[in-house]
């Protein structure tokens, strides 16, 4: 039988020299202002986040941000992605607060002055019709425009009831202008399939959310397994286990954001909670069998029970992993852009949940009951030679 706790240096010894680069990136990000480390999506920074394609040449990223750059937005980050697309990534554009409400345009005086005139023919001239009323959603939508953007007529205006397709491309406001430069330089564009904007206050409210929701479950398992195994070392082991699982594939994608811009977006988390999830799933399998085994084998050294319990559970563990990560391979291969990066969190996750169950969270379990053994004996020894020597 493989003697896995007899080698569990080695596997602690891998574990963290996947561990510390991972760190050394994370603790990178804070310091160098995101230029180093994790990139986080406007899920969490705030900004707006637009992905387009032109119709003819595909222009390189550099040439793209000069012309955000002309239209005073510095601070534009362009990257090319699969397709085709440009995916540019700026300040928050198109937000106004409350004391930002732009007066109306000067060119909505003839239109307001049109309607009593047109109705005045209606009444005196016979055969004229009527000038047509605009209901509240066109007015409100006429005196709302921004500053130096021309007033469609009611008429123009999509009816409520009717859906209408959204643009391909922003046509007011400062993307608006970008768009019209952009095309002026490369040609058309042609599709757009993205163009978000979330505000500080949401994305603020989105990352204590998320931090929130990690310790918060993480905490949950510890409690459980304390509650469910009768011994406090299974859910302190299980945390530990989990928190070597986070620091895999938070480091790795702060390793990925710096050298491939790899982003971590809202749907991270959810895949950080899945493999949080999964990998204490594996992890109870193990110990529930050491549970029993410590019943069926008192007395034997701990090591050789919880390397037999993991050995007996081993098979069922890799099967479980190896069908999930066949699906996630897949989906990773064939799913569009939008779950690639969630896609790739849950595979690196399970795969590192698997690996701490068998390899960290057993051998940690082993290291922490032998180090009590010597302690209590050691405690048994000093008492015995204080009776003999008061004897």
């Amino acid at each position: 039988m493989f003697d896995i706790m007899s080698r569990k240096k080695w596997f602690f010894g891998f574990s963290l020299a996947i561990m510390i680069p991972g760190l050394i990136f994370i603790i990178l990000t804070p310091i160098t202002g995101g230029k180093v480390g994790l990139q986080f999506s406007i899920d969490y920074t705030g900004g707006t986040l637009w992905e387009f394609k032109f119709a003819g040449q595909t222009p390189s990223a550099d040439q793209v941000k000069t012309v955000f750059v002309a239209n005073g937005l510095a601070d534009t980050t362009v990257v090319e992605t699969d397709g085709g697309y440009l995916l540019a990534r700026t300040e928050p554009v198109g937000l106004r607060g409350p004391d930002e409400s732009p007066a109306p345009s000067a060119s909505a005086a003839p239109s307001a002055s049109a309607a009593p005139s047109a109705s005045a023919d209606a009444s005196g001239s016979p055969g004229a019709s009527a000038a047509p009323s605009a209901s509240p959603q066109e007015t409100a939508a006429l005196t709302t425009a921004a500053p130096g953007e021309s007033l469609a007529p009611p008429s123009a205006l999509p009816s409520p009831s009717i859906p209408t397709q959204e643009p391909t491309k922003p046509s007011s406001g400062v993307l608006g202008q970008v768009a019209t430069d952009l095309e002026a330089q490369f040609g058309p564009i042609e599709s757009t399939r993205e163009l978000t904007t979330v505000g500080p206050v949401i994305s603020a409210e989105l990352t204590q959310q998320a931090i929130l929701l990690i310790l918060l479950g993480s905490i949950g398992i510890m409690i459980w397994m304390t509650f469910r195994f009768r011994n406090y070392k299974f859910g302190v082991t299980a945390l530990l286990a989990l928190l070597h699982d986070v620091i895999v594939v938070v480091g790795i994608f702060a390793i990925l954001g710096t050298l491939f811009g790899t982003q971590v977006d809202g749907l991270f988390i959810t895949a950080m909670l899945t493999v949080i999830g999964f990998s204490v799933h594996d992890t109870i399998v193990v110990f529930d069998r050491v549970r029993e085994n410590k019943a069926r084998h008192a007395g034997e050294p701990i090591a050789a029970i919880v390397n037999h319990s993991v050995m007996q559970t081993f098979g069922r563990s890799i099967n479980t992993t190896l069908t999930v990560v066949f699906t996630l391979t897949a989906l990773l291969l064939f799913a569009g852009p939008s779950l690639r990066n969630f896609v790739l969190a849950l595979l690196i996750g399970i795969i590192s949940g698997t690996y701490s169950s068998i390899f960290v969270a057993s051998p940690l379990l082993v290291v922490w009951e032998e180090w009590d053994a010597k302690r209590r004996a050691r405690r048994a020894a000093e008492a015995k030679t204080t009776r003999r020597a008061t004897a």
